[in-house]
């Protein structure tokens, strides 16, 4: 049977069977290791409000948002590109 990746789009291994984890988006379960993690950090306070409260030398707080998203959900994100063929059989993408 023709395999589309060498790793068959997992990094588990010889490890066997690993846990579930839900997408943070479209609440698909999805292997351990072939879930997508993204962190990004979040103002609380809006860009314009921001920007004059950096002049006067205010400190704003930030949050750390990390999501689980699902292969779909971070190519229509983004976060993940479409690769060719033959990069795709070369090596794993994580």
């Amino acid at each position: 049977m023709p395999v589309k990746r060498k790793s068959r789009g997992r990094r588990k291994g010889d490890k066997g069977s690993e846990g579930m984890v839900q997408c943070d988006n479209c609440g698909a379960f999805v292997p351990r290791s072939k879930i997508t993690r993204v962190t990004r950090r979040v103002s609380l306070v809006s860009g314009d409000l921001a920007r004059e409260l950096k002049k006067q030398g205010v400190y704003i707080a930030e949050s750390v948002v990390t999501k689980n998203l699902c292969v779909s959900c971070a190519i229509h994100y983004g976060v993940l590109k479409v690769r060719a063929r033959d990069e795709r059989k070369r090596s794993a993408a994580f």
